[in-house]
């Protein structure tokens, strides 16, 4: 098993979370009060897709487990927001 110190980035709006090299571990979003999304991509605003996940509007906030070693992101996390007021705590490491 890969042990790494796991840290977190907030976001709430477009933007990159995290500037470099790293694994996604996990995530809670927080919906907003309409129907969203929260798209993670590796290399910016216009690189490639790596996950997608729903929300649905004024929805509870909920936890996104990822299994194993996470989800490695290569040059940077950027995530993509969608539905007003949706935001998310990303956990990564």
């Amino acid at each position: 098993m890969m042990q790494t110190d796991v840290s977190a980035a907030s976001v709430s709006t477009s933007s990159t979370a995290v500037a470099y090299r790293t694994r996604v571990r996990g995530m809670v979003i927080s919906p907003g009060s309409a129907n969203g999304s929260v798209v993670l991509k590796d290399g910016g605003s216009s690189g490639t897709t790596l996950i997608t996940i729903p929300t649905v509007a004024n929805g509870e906030p909920f936890n996104v487990l990822i299994p194993s070693n996470g989800i490695l992101f290569e040059t940077d996390v950027y995530a993509t927001l969608s539905g007003t007021g949706t935001s998310a705590v990303i956990f990564y490491g």
